[in-house]
């Protein structure tokens, strides 16, 4: 069966899309912990980071350093955080979170509350930047 991110990158569920490559995709958390968390994942399914193949892995970071530099032009932040949990989705996945204050790093942390709108901005401004860093 496939999963919830499996179903996103098919276009089987709508999602508020970051950058897009053969391999991987990058698309808004809708229960972010700040404004601009991304999440990239490869587009094969696997279920856990460390079972993706040395290439498939190496790309994935390689990706979301892409994506996070893109993230950073675009929001204020004092960085781009990274998070490798692994447990909510059984799809491998990096989470990439713009922050000012390490807490919101927690991914227990209360979700922050931002408009579909304000989504769909972010959306569209760092995939623009993206597209622009990486032509």
């Amino acid at each position: 069966m496939a999963s919830i991110f499996t179903k996103i990158v098919n276009g089987e569920i709508p999602s508020y899309k970051i950058a897009e490559t053969e391999d991987y995709y990058a698309f808004l958390d809708i229960n972010p912990l700040a404004a601009g968390h991304t999440l990239c994942i490869p587009k094969k399914e696997v279920d856990y980071i460390f079972d993706l193949d040395d290439d498939t892995l190496a790309g994935l970071h390689l990706f979301a350093k892409k994506v996070a530099k893109a993230l950073e032009t675009c929001l204020p932040c004092k960085r781009v955080g990274v998070l490798v949990i692994g447990t909510e989705v059984p799809h491998a996945h990096i989470h990439l979170i713009p922050f000012q204050h390490e807490a919101q790093m927690a991914i227990t942390s209360i979700k922050a509350s931002i408009s579909k709108e304000r989504m769909a901005e972010i959306a569209q401004q760092v995939s623009t930047q993206y597209e622009t860093m990486n032509t």
